[in-house]
Order: C-alpha cells, then sequence, then structure tokens
C-alpha cells in the first residue's frame, strides 16, 4: 500500500453557484493548515509511524458516510431525503421551514438514547 501523496493548499476559484463551493472553500481553508506538526507528535507519543496515522484518517474520513448509513438507517435517511426534495420541489420559503421543522423532530427523535440515560427500546 505504498504511495507517495504530496500536500499541497488549494487556491482554486469557483462561481457562487458551484454545488460544491462550501466543499472547496473548507478546502481551501484547510489544506493551508500544515496538520502535519499534530501527527508528529502523535506519531511520537503513541509510537505509530505517521503514514499509518495518515491512512487511518483518510480511510476513516472515507468510510464515515457509510458508518453514518448504517447508524441512522436507510428508512430514516430516505425519509429526511423526502422532506428535503419536497421543500425544494416547492421551493417557498414556508416549505423550506416546514422541512427544517420536521428535520429537527427526525434529530430530537434520534437523540432521546442520548440524553435519556434510561432510556431502553420497546420501553421498561
Amino acid at each position: 500500500m505504498s504511495r507517495t501523496i504530496t500536500l499541497e493548499p488549494y487556491a482554486g476559484s469557483w462561481p457562487n453557484d458551484d454545488a460544491d463551493a462550501g466543499f472547496r472553500s473548507v478546502v481551501a481553508e484547510y489544506s493551508s493548515v500544515d496538520g502535519l506538526a499534530t501527527l508528529d507528535v502523535l506519531s511520537h507519543n503513541k509510537d505509530i509511524p505517521i503514514g499509518a496515522l495518515v491512512a487511518f484518517i483518510v480511510g476513516q474520513y472515507s468510510a464515515s458516510g457509510s458508518a453514518a448509513l448504517m447508524e441512522i438507517g436507510p428508512r430514516v435517511i430516505g425519509q429526511m431525503d423526502g422532506i428535503v426534495s419536497k421543500a425544494e420541489s416547492v421551493a417557498t420559503d414556508e416549505a423550506r421551514l416546514e422541512a427544517y421543522e420536521s428535520l429537527k423532530a427526525i434529530v430530537s427523535w434520534l437523540k432521546v438514547p442520548l440524553n435519556d440515560p434510561d432510556w431502553r427500546s420497546g420501553g421498561e
């Protein structure tokens, strides 16, 4: 699995209506930071090669979407997507606010087991 990767800052430009503008902006911001200083210390303190740490970070980031899907479940993701799609097809502030309230309710429901240490699936 040996590969050489050159870390480089991203200073691209993009139009305001670029669907990936938010992502590009974050890449531009964080790619100018030298994160290797932190990884050097972690590598030294944990006695783990820096390449293994970078592979771990890239692998974990790459799998995070799938992990989130498994944690939340395809049914809930489908419900959330349906709410957003409906609001975007109507394309009004009122529809988007209604979608926000619906998504807020789903998130509130998902947080119940995190916020209530006595909560048990299926009741008592």
